[in-house]
This record gives structure tokens, sequence and C-alpha cells, in this order.
């Protein structure tokens, strides 16, 4: 077998039906939307209306409060930044702060910056600088030999705060 000889099976996919263009093609003049009223035509927004009824999402309460300004941090525990320095991705001894844990893979973005917690176990000595960090995390750092330097959040950019 091929590359070039692979096929899907038989019946296994079917074409396309094109709509609205024409009677004959058996989803023409109204295209499969009925005849007349709201729903058949473009621009619906009938969502959430509940024939003059309040609707629910009217009906009930608002909770809670959304704070706009909140920082968001990545939470990474001592436990994976440990395994990642065993997989080799983080030098021993090394100066760990947001763009070493990316490229290590550790985490994915760094947002409004780290935050280290202490679930796991840290073995090897490392010098931290993070946007965070809670006293269990730091005493573990401390009694593995390594250091932890406290960052000011990053501010965002004056560009998207327009």
């Amino acid at each position: 077998m091929k590359l070039n000889e692979l096929r899907d099976n038989p019946g296994a996919t079917k074409k396309v039906m094109r709509i609205g263009r024409g009677i004959g093609s058996g989803k023409g003049k109204t295209g499969g939307r009925g005849v007349k009223g709201q729903k058949s035509r473009t621009g619906v927004s009938i969502n959430g209306f509940e024939g003059g009824q309040m609707p629910l999402y009217r009906r009930l309460p608002k909770r809670g409060f959304h704070n706009v300004n909140r920082k968001d941090y990545v939470a990474i525990n001592v436990g994976s930044v440990q395994s990642a320095v065993n997989a080799g991705r983080i030098a021993p001894g090394a100066t760990v702060d947001a763009e070493v844990l990316e490229k290590a893979g550790v985490i994915k973005n760094t947002r409004d910056g780290v935050r280290l917690l202490a679930k796991g176990e840290l073995t090897t000595a490392l010098h931290f600088h993070v946007a965070g960090a809670s006293k269990t995390a730091i005493e573990a750092v401390e009694k593995a030999g390594g250091s932890v330097v406290v960052l000011a959040p990053r501010e965002a950019p004056a560009a998207a705060a327009e």
C-alpha cells in the first residue's frame, strides 16, 4: 500500500447538498427553511426570546463581582519544575523565570506572571524569579538550597489599555 493509493471506503463520504440553487436541486426556492416568518429570513435574533414571558437569563439574579483589573497568574507547582529538571529541560542551579519555564514546556504562556505553589517535592537548588509564591513553596525551595525572588506583576501594555 502506498500513500497515493489511500482512498475512503465507498459510501463513507456524501457530497454536500448545495442549497438555494433552483427547484430542481431538491433544496431550492426556500432553501430548506420552510415558508415565511422570522426564522426563514437572515438576521434571526430569537435565541432567549420566550414569547413575551420574562426570559430565563433575566429571571435569574445576578451574583458576585467580576474584577476587570484582576491579575491572571499561571500556577505551577515545585513538583512539575522538578520533573522538568529531571527530564533535562531545565539546568540544575539555573535561574528560573517565566521565559525559562515556557521554553521548557512547563507552561504554555505567561499571562500576567507565574505563581509558584508547593505541591510536589523539589530536590534541586534553583533560583526562582516569579510574580508570586506561597509560603510553603518558598520554604520548599529554600530547603532544597535555592532562592525565590518575588517580582512586581507585569502591567498590561499601554496599547491594550486604551
